[in-house]
């Protein structure tokens, strides 16, 4: 969740998320401007490629719509850690590991041919590139998710971070293959190391260790350990209306992105990620005003030469960050507080914070192999040890990010 969510619906629990109770009132423009979005982006998914698609499209918005009620995310959530020593946000984060772990890397062991794990190697771009990006995200004021769904919901200043986040990725795709010649290692599958059984259990493990810092953190600072992560009922309003106008109990949030990135894995055959169609919306960019990719051995390489060449409404990172904007719009449409985070007037330094901080995110997704979700949501329901190396590398990172965030004036 970037911070800007975190102004909107609140960051830790119990909160004040400032949803007006008394109030049932939704933006019927903005949330039939998405529905209109949705229907014409599905309809054109449908007539260049496959149904699958259009499947995976509707799967973005679904993620969208949990991520934006959900408030769940990794930025504010390993700031609260750090400045008020509350750990709800990142035990979150830990159980969607956990249950995420819990039913791909079963689906990955299951040996079914076109179906990959994000598995990566492990050297010095992944280490620079993790700790860049760990750097951006507290500038930035989101993760690669957390900015999608808070560009969706209207908010401006992170519209500048995504337009950096792209021109950073762009960079750091140029750059990528001399970062790759460092030293590193081959990608380490723990499904190949200890089977499926034993990957669970050592992702687990290392997972419940994590937890158990995270509880004395907080218990040390507080004296105990608050629990919302685990609460799941809706607010007095009912089910119903906490579903459409939010806010989300965290555990809603954790079942629906767990199962959303399953998903994506079964029908696309790869898990979720954000943050190489980043690379490739800004590639084609500078190919439309006439710049030769190919001259860059990126580019060159299959993936991305046929991504670079095809329509993006073919590729699926890109369709499904169309439809988690899409789905972030219309559920901030339908709590009435859309652009709600751009009311106040802009002011220079969040905005020199953006700029630094969205090219930070970009050039570090990209040596690191991905963002919070693709090298570390993915990565660890993946089985990989990448991702924990990107894990703690990042973690490092944000906390440098914290310290520079009041030179920009903004808050902790």
């Amino acid at each position: 969740m970037s911070e800007v969510a975190a102004s909107i619906l609140g960051s830790t629990r119990p909160r004040s998320d400032g949803f007006r109770d008394d109030e049932f009132r939704s933006d019927r423009f903005i949330a039939g401007l998405a529905l209109a979005g949705m229907l014409v982006v599905g309809g054109l998914v449908w007539l260049e490629t496959a149904p699958f698609l259009v499947a995976l499209f509707a799967v973005g918005v679904v993620l969208g719509v949990a991520l934006y009620h959900g408030a769940f995310g990794f930025t504010a959530g390993w700031r609260n850690l750090v400045t008020k020593r509350r750990g709800a946000g990142m035990r979150a984060q830990l159980l969607l590991f956990a249950l995420s772990s819990l039913i791909m890397i079963p689906l990955l062991g299951s040996g079914q041919p076109g179906m990959v794990g994000a598995v990566a190697p492990i050297g010095v771009s992944l280490v620079v590139g993790s700790f860049l990006f760990g750097i951006g995200m507290q500038l930035g004021g989101g993760c690669g998710s957390g900015t999608l769904f808070t560009v969706g919901a209207g908010n401006i200043r992170m519209l500048v971070t995504l337009l950096f986040f792209i021109v950073g990725a762009v960079v750091g795709s140029i750059h990528l293959p001399w970062w790759l010649d460092l030293p590193a290692v081959d990608p380490i599958s723990l499904i190949d190391v200890a089977g499926v059984p034993g990957a669970i259990a050592i992702q687990w493990l290392g997972l419940a260790l994590v937890m158990l810092w995270v509880n004395r953190v907080e218990r040390r600072a507080h004296g105990e350990v608050q629990r919302g992560e685990l609460q799941c009922s809706p607010t007095e309003n009912g089910w119903w209306r906490t579903l459409l106008t939010g806010r989300w109990p965290f555990v809603w949030a954790i079942l629906v992105l767990a199962v959303g990135n399953a998903l994506t894995l079964a029908i696309g055959g790869a898990p979720w990620g954000i943050t190489f169609a980043f690379n490739l919306w800004g590639a084609k960019a500078l190919q439309a005003v006439g710049v030769d990719m190919s001259q860059f051995e990126f580019w060159t390489w299959d993936y991305p030469a046929m991504a670079l060449s095809d329509s993006v409404l073919v590729n699926i990172t890109s369709v499904m960050n169309f439809g988690l904007l899409l789905g972030a719009m219309w559920a901030a449409g339908m709590a009435n507080r859309f652009n709600e985070a751009s009311r106040q007037r802009p002011q220079g330094r969040p905005f020199l914070a953006a700029v630094i901080g969205g090219l930070l995110l970009g050039y570090g997704a990209r040596l690191g192999f991905g963002c919070n979700i693709g090298a570390l949501f993915s990565g660890l329901a993946s089985g990989s040890l990448h991702a924990w190396v990107w894990f703690a590398c990042a973690f490092v990172g944000s906390l440098i990010g914290i310290r520079l965030r009041p030179m920009f004036r903004l808050a902790n």
